[in-house]
């Protein structure tokens, strides 16, 4: 491998945001640009990056340490970072994407990776593949998530996958065991024990939140039935039969078994979990660190535990990379850019500053470096617990993904609140849909 000559890293500031925006898409055409490794190029030159990613103040400061610890090996390539919260982010990238000149490193998150893909935006990796970019590390089913229509475009940092967060501490205060497994009826049996109990006792508290109102969880019902949510060419693999008998399944739920809608409603921006009023929730497992400080220092664990099980064997489970790097296909400097994604995926200096602060490492000689705190601990030894129900990702989500994933969501908030029937609900969603996939 090349080496560089000397360097300074930079960090910038900017404002944090919560919601999460669903972005338009990007002018352009044909895919991700391809390049070969320059054969002219000088390892002694100056180069300077830009880089980019979301967050707060606290991982712009373990980036920073990170491009420091860069800089040590790679003293002659000058990285010039920002960040912005995560609807911001994608708002500023959507300007950048317009006018040509977007980053040359970024953070990609999946729901977006298709449209900048597709939209030629994204250098094609492949030639820095098992060169530049050691994927020795990486599994094939990691590096094969960031791959768009043949094209490597992105590479993962971190992963996280399905899961179902407990409260031990609320369900010791009713006197009910923490859910052993089953399926989702069991499911619905164990969050109505929970509620009784907790009614009996006079707690506010109910055994969780109604799931039915998550994209997620009505995707890996059909997984395990063998269907993604959509084929690689982007058309629904489900029916809206399919979707009205997902939304039906909720209905006794939704009548005094889980939280009710408009006190979650109360809560908002914080879920019905992270304010112990529900004893369970199914989410990402990156959450459980975010739960754990929402919850506060009276709470010191929490549980994690599969998904019920839709069909026995299915493998209806699957890591999903948390965030993923990629290169803007008009980059001057494709090397040095790639060996900057490299630093940020493989060295163990960058397993051992961010930890988990992305997701757990994708990685193994990152993970193998990375001191994990007791709940990104639990969060690594779920993944692996899982292995068995592990099938391949899912195809990169069609583009406008993330605006179907939150009207999924707002439907879900008017089947709570009762204003809308599910026969309602499933043509809102399909004509959303309709409209989303076609426009």
């Amino acid at each position: 491998m090349f080496r560089f000559l000397k360097g300074r890293a930079l960090g910038a500031g900017a404002l944090i945001g919560s919601a999460v925006l669903a972005l338009s898409a990007c002018s352009g055409g044909g895919g991700g640009g391809a390049a070969e490794p320059a054969a002219t190029f000088d390892p002694d030159e100056k180069v300077t990056l830009t880089m980019t990613f979301w967050g707060n103040d606290i991982r712009a400061g373990l980036y920073e340490e990170v491009i420091a610890a860069f800089n040590e090996e790679y003293p002659n390539i000058t990285v010039n970072s920002s960040f912005l919260g995560f609807p911001e982010y994608w708002e500023k990238r959507q300007t950048e994407a317009a006018g040509g000149g977007l980053p040359d490193v970024m953070a990609m998150d999946m729901n977006y990776l298709r449209q900048y893909s597709q939209n030629g935006l994204l250098l094609d990796l492949e030639p820095y593949l098992g060169n530049i970019i050691d994927t020795e590390p990486l599994s094939e089913e990691i590096v094969g998530t960031g791959v768009v229509d043949g094209q490597t475009t992105g590479i993962p940092t971190s992963t996280n996958a399905w899961g179902m967060y407990t409260n031990p501490k609320l369900l010791e205060q009713v006197g009910v065991e923490d859910f052993q497994g089953g399926d989702w009826e069991d499911y619905q049996d164990w969050m109505k024990e929970v509620t009784d109990a907790a009614a009996a006792a006079g707690v506010q508290l109910w055994g969780g939140t109604d799931y039915t109102g998550r994209i997620q969880s009505f995707e890996i019902q059909q997984r395990a039935n063998g269907q993604d949510l959509f084929t690689e060419d982007g058309e629904p693999n489900f029916t809206e039969e399919d979707l009205a008998e997902y939304w039906e399944s909720g209905s006794e739920m939704r009548e005094g078994i889980t939280v009710p809608q408009q006190r979650l409603e109360e809560v908002y921006p914080l879920s019905g979990f992270d304010t112990a009023i529900a004893a369970s929730e199914l989410t990402w497992d990156n959450f459980g660190s975010g739960y754990l400080g929402n919850l506060g220092a009276e709470y010191t664990e929490l549980g994690l535990v599969e998904p019920p099980v839709t069909e026995e064997g299915a493998k209806d489970l699957y890591l999903k990379a948390s965030m993923l790097h990629s290169i803007s296909a008009e980059t001057e400097h494709p090397e040095a850019a790639a060996t900057l994604v490299n630093f940020l995926i493989n060295s163990p200096r960058s397993g051992e500053i961010f930890g988990s602060n992305r997701g757990i490492p994708a990685s193994e000689t990152a993970l193998e470096a990375a001191e994990l705190d007791p709940i990104s601990q639990q969060i690594a030894d779920y993944e692996a617990s899982i292995e068995d129900r592990l099938g391949e990702a899912p195809p990169v989500p069609v583009v406008g993904y993330g605006t179907l994933e939150e009207k999924f969501r707002q439907i879900g908030q008017e089947l709570g609140f009762g204003t809308i029937t599910v026969d309602e609900a499933v043509d809102q969603f399909f004509n959303e849909m309709d409209v989303v996939l076609n426009q």
